[in-house]
């Protein structure tokens, strides 16, 4: 996939605005808009801390995560 094809998919998952928590879990907000991701051991209040991954960073983690190669790079994959 390349850049662009990976960043519509993650918009798509990730939704406008959404989140998790429960007793003993981690506490995640996500938002398309800017690929963010926030996460924490608390509660999460995303209009003052700082994501966790965000635009790029968002990207390159579920390239490695999901093994998600781009097609856009010419180098082969050296394992």
């Amino acid at each position: 996939m390349t850049d662009a094809e990976l960043t519509a998919a993650l918009e798509q998952v990730l939704g406008i605005f959404g989140g998790s928590c429960g007793p003993g879990r981690m506490d995640v907000a996500h938002q398309a808009a800017g690929l963010k991701i926030w996460g924490g051991w608390h509660f999460v209040n995303h209009h003052i801390e700082t994501p966790l991954f965000q635009e790029g960073k968002t990207i390159a983690m579920a390239r490695h995560i999901y093994s998600i190669a781009d097609s856009d790079d010419g180098q082969m994959a050296l394992l």
